[in-house]
């Protein structure tokens, strides 16, 4: 029996096997952050592909929350119309669909990795003032930020609250709130970049916070039967930085107020970070927080071969694989792994003959 094949129940919501499309952005949203024909593609061919979970790319809760001005979002009543293609389709494909909840906080308003500009897009080009924790800009191309007051953060939370709302009308199944890779609710974690000496900077309980009021917010908007996941950088990899130690006092908090699983990331926050990149190098960070917060985990990063996505479940270091190259190279890596790994899986009765 694979391990990989198993049902994961997550409150009112079972996912049919523990693979897990992670969030990619696609920089292609159309005018006002709303989805395409693209990502009606781009994620329903994942969930014919036999994933069990489909999850957005970083989805924008503010307009001002974009990382690019060609990046998705669900601050609005047309973003809810617009995806409730690709969420019917996903769900009537077999797979759960999700939302990634996101704010680029000091990373926003940047351009596409491939178009010619680098770093911020100024105003006369489609950009915005981003807002952050204090006013230093990632890196000096990108573009200086506002500190959030008190007001700011408030209406922080309120954002992700109402956008979670909007998920459930829109045909979302779960949500994710994006805590990671030094985007606005990282930034506020990480010593690195908080350094903020009121309520939400200083010690760690502090500049956790804010994360835990927007866990705490969507849970409460979503109800008790749906699943509600964080994504967070487990580690800053840079010396005096955000830890996995950190990470696993993060998890228990998140599960305390709502969060029914921790997608262990990492990295993000800091040009100065070091990863050492293999195949699955992150495993280690949701191993460590599943042990030792008593959480459950996804592990992600560098997991290609469905024998080691099997190793991870079966051996109990996560409870969910989420993969991301590996699915853009192979949208049907999970009927290929069934196959591997000697499992009968049921697809589309177009593909009976596969």
């Amino acid at each position: 029996m694979s391990s990989l094949f198993t049902p994961l129940a997550l409150r009112g919501v079972t996912l049919p096997n523990r693979i897990a499309m992670a969030p990619m952005c696609q920089y292609s949203a159309g005018p006002d952050g709303l989805p395409t024909d693209w990502h009606l593609v781009h994620l329903g061919t994942r969930s014919v592909g036999g994933a069990g979970l489909v999850l957005t790319e970083a989805t924008a809760v503010l307009p001002e929350g974009r990382i690019s001005p060609q990046d998705t979002g669900i601050w609005s009543g047309a973003h809810v119309d617009a995806w409730r293609p690709v969420t019917a389709f996903v769900a009537a494909h077999g797979a759960v669909p999700a939302v990634q909840l996101a704010h680029a906080g000091f990373k926003a308003s940047t351009y596409r990795p491939w178009d010619s500009g680098n770093g911020g897009v100024p105003d006369a080009e489609g950009g915005w003032t981003p807002v952050a924790p204090g006013a230093e800009p990632f890196t000096p191309g990108y573009r200086t930020p506002t500190a959030l007051d008190a007001a700011g953060i408030a209406g922080v939370v309120d954002a992700f609250a109402a956008a979670a709302e909007r998920a459930l009308a829109a045909g979302f199944a779960a949500v994710e709130v994006h805590a990671a890779h030094g985007y606005l609710l990282n930034e506020f974690l990480s010593p690195l970049t908080n350094h903020r000496t009121d309520a939400y900077g200083g010690d760690r309980a502090a500049r956790m916070r804010l994360t835990l009021e927007v866990a705490r917010a969507v849970r409460a908007a979503v109800g008790e039967s749906v699943p509600v996941l964080t994504r967070i950088s487990a580690t800053d990899w840079v010396e005096g930085g955000w830890t996995a130690e950190d990470s696993v006092v993060l998890a228990g908090e998140l599960a305390a107020v709502g969060v029914d699983l921790v997608d262990a990331s990492s990295g993000g926050v800091s040009t100065d970070q070091r990863i050492p990149l293999g195949p699955g190098y992150q495993v280690p960070l949701a191993a460590q927080i599943r042990r030792e917060a008593g959480v459950p985990t996804g592990a992600v990063g560098l997991i290609v071969e469905p024998e080691h996505a099997e190793q991870i479940v079966a051996s109990g270091e996560a409870d969910l694989v989420l993969l991301g190259r590996e699915l853009l190279r192979d949208p049907y890596w999970p009927r290929r792994a069934a196959a591997k790994l000697g499992v009968a899986y049921n697809g589309p009765a177009q593909y009976a003959r596969a």
